[in-house]
C-alpha cells in the first residue's frame, strides 16, 4: 500500500476527492491551528482515506460515529498524549473517497475496508477505539480480526444488548418519513442542535461551533449522504418505529459474540445517554471477559463536555 503526501486540506480542490467545497473549507478551519495533522491514504479497495494523526508511541485507532466526520472528535484527539492517534474518515465522510457498502454484506464490507486500512498504515495491532456507529465497526473488525486488536475501546455504542435506538434516530431512517424530512428540515446549525440536546449534548456542544459547522457541512454534502444512509439501512429496522429497540436483527452484536471478545476492553458510557442506562452499560460490560466501564456525567458525545476525561480513561487503558 501506498501513503500519498498531500497538501492541507485548504489547498485542495474539490474534484480531488469528491466531496462538496464547503466540508474542504470548515474542515481546514477545524484543524488550522492545531497539532492535528491530515494526510490520505492509498486503500487498496480503491480510493484514499482521509485521516487525522497526531503524536507518537503505540497507536490509538478511532472510528467517529455515523455521520460525523473524524474532524469532531478532534476535542479528544488534542487531550490524548504520548500515544500515536489516527482518526480516518469512514468511507464516503468528512474527505474519503465512498466505497461500495451493501445493505446485504454490509458487515463483511465494513471489516474488508478496516483490514486494508490497517495494512495501508503498516499496523500490524493497534489499539481499536470506536464511538457509536464507529463502534459497531470496531466491534465487528475485533471479532473477525482479535490477532490484531491489542485492546478495544466504546464510547457509546448501539446495537448492543438493552441499548435502544433514539425517537430522533428512527425519524430519520424509516422510509419516505425519512425522505420527508429531510426535504422539510435540511441539515442546518439548529436541526444539529435539536440532535444533539436529544443524545444529551446540547449544551456541550455549543462550546465546539466550527465542529457544528463541520458536521452541518457533512451532512449536506451528497457523498457523505449516501454513505450514511447505506449505514443506517444496514443498522436500523424499516419498521424502527414499531420495534422495541429500533435496530435490525442482524445489525446487534449478541451477547455470544461479546463473550468471544478476548482482548481488554474499555466501555465509556455518558450518564445521559439515550441509548441505554447505567444499568444496561453495566450489564454489557459484564458480558465481555475481560472490560471495566468507565460512567461520565455526559450524553453520547462524552469528549465535548469532558474531553480530558474521556482522554484520561482512554490513556490509563491503552498505554
Amino acid at each position: 500500500m501506498r501513503i500519498q503526501s498531500r497538501p492541507p486540506v485548504s489547498a485542495r480542490d474539490e474534484t480531488s476527492h469528491g466531496h462538496s467545497p464547503e466540508v474542504q473549507e470548515v474542515y481546514a478551519r477545524v484543524l488550522g491551528g492545531t497539532s492535528v495533522r491530515d494526510r490520505y491514504v492509498s486503500h487498496g479497495a480503491g480510493g484514499r482515506v482521509h485521516l487525522l494523526e497526531k503524536g507518537t508511541g503505540r497507536p490509538v485507532v478511532i472510528l467517529h460515529g455515523t455521520g460525523d466526520p473524524a474532524g469532531f472528535v478532534l476535542p479528544l484527539l488534542k487531550a490524548l498524549h504520548g500515544v500515536r492517534v489516527i482518526a480516518p474518515d469512514r468511507p464516503g465522510i468528512g474527505l474519503s473517497d465512498p466505497v461500495e457498502l451493501p445493505t446485504l454484506g454490509y458487515r463483511e464490507a465494513a471489516v474488508s475496508w478496516l483490514d486494508v486500512l490497517l495494512d495501508a498504515l503498516d499496523l500490524e495491532t493497534t489499539a481499536l477505539v470506536g464511538h457509536s456507529g464507529g463502534g459497531v465497526w470496531a466491534l465487528w473488525y475485533a471479532l473477525a480480526h482479535p490477532e490484531r486488536v491489542a485492546r478495544l475501546g466504546l464510547i457509546g455504542v448501539p446495537t448492543l444488548p438493552g441499548t435502544r435506538a433514539p425517537l430522533p434516530i428512527r425519524l430519520m431512517t424509516t422510509p419516505a418519513l425519512g425522505a420527508l424530512l429531510r426535504r422539510l428540515v435540511p441539515p442546518s446549525p439548529a436541526s444539529f442542535m435539536r440532535l444533539a440536546r436529544a443524545v444529551g449534548e446540547g449544551e456541550t456542544v455549543g462550546a465546539h461551533p466550527d465542529l457544528i459547522d463541520l458536521v452541518v457541512a457533512v451532512a449536506r454534502d451528497p457523498t457523505a449522504q449516501r454513505a450514511m444512509r447505506a449505514e443506517f439501512r444496514a443498522i436500523m429496522s424499516p419498521f424502527a418505529l414499531l420495534s422495541w429497540d429500533g435496530f435490525r436483527r442482524s445489525g446487534r452484536v449478541s451477547p455470544e459474540e461479546l463473550a468471544r471478545l478476548a482482548m481488554p476492553t474499555s466501555v465509556i458510557w455518558g450518564e445521559r445517554d439515550p441509548l441505554g442506562s447505567i444499568a444496561v452499560a453495566r450489564a454489557v460490560t459484564a458480558l465481555i471477559p475481560d472490560a471495566r466501564l468507565e460512567v461520565l456525567p455526559t450524553g453520547h458525545g462524552p469528549w465535548l463536555g469532558e474531553s480530558e476525561r474521556t482522554a484520561a480513561a482512554l490513556l490509563g487503558f491503552v498505554r
